[in-house]
């Protein structure tokens, strides 16, 4: 959660579609988007991967004349591939090993199956890049669609300061290429106002641009330089001085204000209106249902109707409901990232990452360290420490515990393994940890990955000691095949994620998930008996 609300996934995300689209065709972006997301799933929940990764892969299917459909669901499969290779690469993992350590046997380490989790992860990724795009159907992209209708376009202002990155900036094609998402209606020069192309025009110290755009490429910008947009007010500060700017500092959101009606508002430009010093929150961009203006914001008289972008602290934004002179647009609010925290949160990540993997701590003691010292440093407060929990993965554990004392002490886990063992009866331990694998991938695709997990940890125990192997090899059979939900929406959360901007049926997923559960099976059966010497 550290990682997310510091932008710093968001930033490493944009940072590879700019790579990604340089590349020559769209299999090679394609390849090399995927890997990336493996990459960071192995140590990031999967979940919030997927979501800031939704747009970059319908930014790219675009770039290449494809139908986002072709890239959702190879973007649902690459984010498990990579929870498969490392011990905290997904909740279905730490529910095997917390199953091991509750029955007395030795638990996984970081890295333990890395090996055979990157060997099943790159046949995968094989499988989603040349197979299992030409299975997928070309649909138009509804969620797309439905995003446009919201994608009307803000009014907003950059000053150009001193020490400013687009200071020499010059267009090329009327385009500022260190503003690749924002249309730049005019530049204000002094008393000289220049409108487009901007041919032989490079931008200047006290510049004033005023650009277009969506609130989503405002928000990027802010990702980019938190105080880009923010407008030179000078004269609104009605006496309380330039000390107090509660917009820049703390935690941040952002929202959308209505002005109503009659309200005082209207006819006042926001200096005169003082907005910001009156509810200690800043107007990044105007939203007008008529014809869009070449005007610099601070000179645009607000009229009812108009929607402001601001941005403040949480406290400030819901405060703002009490005014009658704007209504605060309840779904419009969101968290911007704590950029200032992104390397903090970076160094805290690594800093669990090497101690789990170097045996220093135990993979518990070292994220819980890591948990407290997000909160400890400031990247978290103690609020958004406890949101991030999910309940159901907590509950889940619990549960498994439970369970798991219950079939060891009652004797049920032993009871099934010798019963499986039976109907095997005279078969190699490679052809019954083949069968338990394919066994618990079905079942994985009918209930959660993680009741498999609970369910069938402690009979891979018991299967293992009823025919003389080591346990690992049998729960390591859990954790992959419990993560090969990839036949059902149901199965795993991110399948779920990417329907709509996929706009997939239950069809989609069984047509390209069955051969995928397959390939993962007979990878399976062919490398890790090899590998763990079965």
């Amino acid at each position: 959660q550290g990682m997310v609300r510091t932008g710093v996934l968001d930033h490493g995300a944009r940072v590879i579609l700019a790579m990604a689209k340089g590349r020559t065709g769209s299999f090679f972006a394609l390849f090399f988007s995927l890997t990336m997301v493996i990459i960071i799933s192995a140590f990031l929940n999967n979940i919030p991967v997927v979501v800031i990764f939704i747009p970059i892969m319908q930014a790219l299917a675009a770039r290449f004349g494809q139908s986002a459909s072709k890239w959702m669901i190879p973007l649902s499969y690459a984010a498990v591939f990579g929870g498969m290779t490392t011990l905290i690469g997904s909740g279905t993992n730490l529910l095997v090993n917390s199953a091991l350590i509750e029955m007395g046997e030795e638990p996984f380490g970081f890295f333990d199956f890395s090996i055979p989790g990157l060997v099943l992860a790159g046949v995968g990724l094989l499988y989603i890049t040349l197979i299992a795009p030409r299975l997928l159907p070309d649909r138009i992209d509804t969620a797309d669609s439905v995003g446009n209708r919201g994608g009307k376009q803000f009014l907003a202002q950059i000053t150009v300061g001193e020490e400013a990155a687009l200071i020499g900036e010059t267009a090329r094609g009327g385009i500022f290429q260190q503003l690749p998402n924002l249309t730049v209606r005019m530049i204000q020069r002094g008393g000289m106002a220049m409108l487009p192309p901007y041919e032989d025009v490079d931008v200047r110290v006290g510049d004033i641009l005023v650009v277009a755009a969506t609130r989503k490429a405002l928000r990027e910008a802010l990702a980019g330089d938190s105080g880009l947009l923010y407008p030179d007010l000078g004269d609104d500060h009605r006496g309380r001085g330039e000390a107090v700017r509660p917009w820049e500092e703390g935690e941040q959101m952002l929202g959308e204000i209505m002005v109503v009606p009659g309200s005082r508002y209207v006819g006042q430009t926001l200096p005169q209106i003082g907005f910001r010093y009156k509810t200690s929150c800043i107007v990044l961009g105007i939203q007008r249902r008529s014809r869009m203006t070449r005007s610099q914001i601070t000179e645009i008289r607000l009229q009812s109707g108009d929607v402001l972008l601001v941005q403040g602290q949480p406290d400030n934004i819901a405060q703002l409901k009490d005014s009658r002179d704007i209504v605060l647009i309840e779904w419009s609010t969101e968290e911007l990232p704590a950029l200032d925290h992104a390397r903090r949160s970076l160094a805290i990540m690594a800093g669990v990452v090497v101690l789990a993997a170097s045996g220093l701590l135990p993979i518990v003691v070292s994220a819980l360290c890591g948990a407290a010292a997000m909160v400890i440093f400031g990247v978290l407060n103690v609020q958004q420490a406890f949101r991030s929990l999910d309940p159901k993965i907590v509950t889940t554990i619990a549960a498994a515990l439970a369970l798991g004392v219950a079939m060891q002490e009652t004797g049920g886990g032993a009871f099934l393994a010798r019963e499986l063992v039976s109907a095997m009866d005279g078969q190699s331990p490679t052809v019954i940890l083949s069968v338990f694998f394919l066994l618990v991938a079905v079942l994985a695709n009918v209930v959660s990955t993680k009741a498999c997990a609970v369910l069938f940890t402690p009979i891979a125990v018991d299967l293992a000691r009823v025919i003389g192997v080591p346990p690992e090899s049998f729960a390591l059979a859990i954790v992959f095949a419990a993560n090969c939900s990839f036949a059902s929406p149901l199965g795993y959360q991110t399948n779920l994620l990417v329907m709509a901007p996929g706009s997939y049926q239950f069809a989609d997923f069984t047509r390209t998930g069955v051969p995928l559960i397959l390939i993962m099976w007979i990878t399976f059966t062919l490398f890790v008996p090899w590998y763990y010497g079965l």
